[in-house]
């Protein structure tokens, strides 16, 4: 039998993953991610995608994180109708994702075409995928819960685990079974932390792999703890506050908004930090929320007991407010401070966080709060690495505001987390791991780290290089 492992995406890079795993000639892609990066370089990558969809058998999706569902559509518009598995919450929130996704480039369409015929110049920009090619994807996805078996193409068997990282997500075990002799390939997709509140923590209770497709977006960095990013938090809204000025937090809609609403909720309570107005400005955020409420069996027990038992909204509180209309956007720019303003996109490179990035980085009072990896040449790095001056929707802004960054938030677990994860995990049949969603730079830490713990057979993917197991 052979069995070759080969990656379109995610090699070497962080985001777009979009992994193959190639059993006697019929392929099976584990996640069809969206490139993100500066505009210019992601368009060109997402829409230049392709695939055999003569050997495409079935996709597995992890997670629905944009950069790991967010081409599933093009597949769908490029003729693939195969089942796409998912477990339920992950279906939900990608179906989310890929919506929200088809409707900015919709209106970027339209304000791109505006702008062409002011200057009377020629458009011929076109947005990758629409809605419609959203609805016939999503019609293909089959829920697949957690511990759970399915075959998912000729003699290659799924099971979903719990990976930890946002709702619904999941390592994604594929055994393939030869004449009675079963290899295991275990895909990472994201691998969560323990100390994240709200889901449980990554499982490490399942069959032994004989190979790891492992993420290492992470792989050179170090997170504080969750005690030290409560204090971060707490410090930064009283110093701010104290000024009378606004918190922005470029944040993504899924998973990173209930995370943060939730330890404000907390800070509140315990009277930490001075009741201040709160505005989650993403209409998909409030809808993600909405999926939270309808997930339970996602949660960890500290949100059960607060949230099933007790009927305490962990996502909704007194002062915190949903904003989903433009009109509503719009006003947070022309109130005063003090206030925390959430907003996508998380790496700052759509979204309604530009127009408060534009409207409030040029004051000294404001602080803008980086909680999350952000891309090479992506506005949001550019903030977080300290550049004095930066454009934004076209025009150019002396960054005056205080820039923060608290690495305790991501949802990625560092190296030293996957270390032990690895460690906690049945690795006696394991001989080899595959390293992919890194720079080259944190996957070469990462290696040299991994092999002095005790795990010798370390490769990196490149993209479009074949891997026989």
């Amino acid at each position: 039998m052979s069995i070759t492992l080969f990656s379109l995406g995610a090699a070497e890079e962080v985001t777009g993953s979009k992994h193959i795993l190639e059993v006697n000639g019929k392929q099976i892609m584990i996640d069809c991610g969206a490139f993100q990066g500066s505009r210019k370089i992601s368009d060109e990558k997402n829409r230049d995608f392709e695939f055999e969809g003569d050997k495409l058998e079935s996709v597995v999706l992890t997670h629905g994180h944009y950069d790991h569902c967010g081409l599933l559509p093009v597949l769908t518009k490029k003729g693939f109708n195969g089942n796409i598995y998912a477990t339920p919450a992950t279906r939900d929130i990608a179906n989310l994702v890929m919506m929200d996704s088809a409707r900015i480039q919709a209106r970027d369409a339209e304000f791109l075409g505006k702008q062409a015929h002011k200057k009377g110049e020629k458009f011929t920009w076109r947005p990758i995928f629409d809605e419609e090619d959203v609805v016939k994807c999503a019609n293909q996805i089959v829920s697949l819960s957690y511990n759970r078996e399915m075959y998912v193409g000729p003699n290659v068997k799924l099971e979903f685990f719990d990976a930890g990282h946002i709702l619904g997500s999941a390592f994604a075990l594929l055994t393939v079974t030869d004449g009675g002799k079963d290899t295991r390939i275990l895909f990472t997709g994201d691998i969560g932390r323990k100390e994240k509140p709200i889901i449980r923590k990554p499982a490490t209770e399942m069959p032994a792999p004989d190979y790891i497709v492992m993420e290492s977006t992470y792989g050179d960095r170090l997170h504080e703890n969750k005690e030290f990013a409560m204090k971060e938090l707490e410090k930064v809204v009283r110093d701010t506050c104290s000024k009378k000025g606004k918190i922005i937090i470029p944040s993504f809609a899924i998973e990173r908004v209930q995370e943060l609403v939730f330890y404000l909720h907390l800070l509140t309570d315990k009277k930490k930090i001075p009741v201040v107005p709160i505005y989650v400005d993403s209409p998909m955020a409030a809808n993600a929320t909405s999926v939270f409420r309808v997930h339970p069996e996602c949660y960890d027990e500290s949100v059960n007991e607060a949230f099933l038992k007790h009927h305490k909204n962990p996502f909704g509180f007194s002062s915190l407010k949903y904003t989903t209309s433009v009109d509503e956007s719009k006003a947070l720019n022309e109130m005063d401070g003090p206030m925390i303003i959430i907003s996508a996109d998380g790496m700052c490179e759509a979204g309604r966080v530009l127009y408060h990035l534009a409207n409030e980085i040029g004051n000294e009072r404001n602080t803008i709060l980086i909680v999350g990896y952000m891309a090479e040449n992506t506005l949001g790095r550019r903030i977080r690495d300290g550049e004095q001056e930066v454009k934004i929707l076209g025009d150019m802004y002396q960054v005056k505001a205080k820039v923060q960054t608290i690495n305790a938030f991501s949802a990625h677990a560092d190296y030293e987390e996957m270390t032990t994860w690895l460690k906690e995990i049945d690795t006696s049949r394991l001989k080899n791991i595959f390293l992919v969603h890194g720079e080259k730079e944190a996957q070469s830490f990462f290696t040299d780290h991994l092999k002095k713990n005790g795990f010798p057979n370390v490769t990196t993917i490149k993209y479009d290089e074949k891997y026989e197991l």
